[in-house]
């Protein structure tokens, strides 16, 4: 799946350049203190968590439904400008998803993202927990 495509993602504009999503500010996009909105933050470091799950794991591509099962998100600084998301897991992470999934064909894992502004600052730290299960 091209996670570009999701209807939400398209609204929002937001775009890809390699592994890491990006948000440009817009009118559109702003609250009441001219902010960038939270709901379009978090949209973007969701979507770059699901991102981040489909190149971390490329063999489960079409073979697996992933299901945001839990999040949290820690607002750390006012959004101004055009945000770009990152994303990672532990190595052990990984490999306790990895160990679940091939015994019962399903399982969850935590994504961290991190929301940047242009100047690189973080402004907001969000973890995505996904419940990946095998069609």
């Amino acid at each position: 799946m091209n996670i570009l495509e999701i209807p939400f993602v398209k609204l929002l504009n937001i775009t890809q350049d390699e592994n890491k999503l990006s948000l440009n500010e817009k009118k559109t996009l702003l609250n009441h203190l001219e902010t960038t909105h939270a709901g379009a933050i978090y949209t973007l470091g969701e979507t770059q968590s699901g991102l981040y799950l489909q190149n971390l794991f490329p063999s489960l591509q079409d073979k697996v439904i992933p299901i945001l099962r839990d999040s949290k998100i820690k607002y750390k600084k006012p959004a101004l400008g055009n945000l770009s998301a990152s994303a990672t897991c532990t190595e052990e992470t990984r490999k306790k998803f990895q160990k679940i999934f091939e015994k019962k064909k399903r399982a969850s894992i935590e994504i961290t993202v991190n929301i940047l502004n242009k100047d690189e600052e973080i402004i907001a730290i969000a973890s995505f927990t996904w419940f990946i299960q095998s069609i």
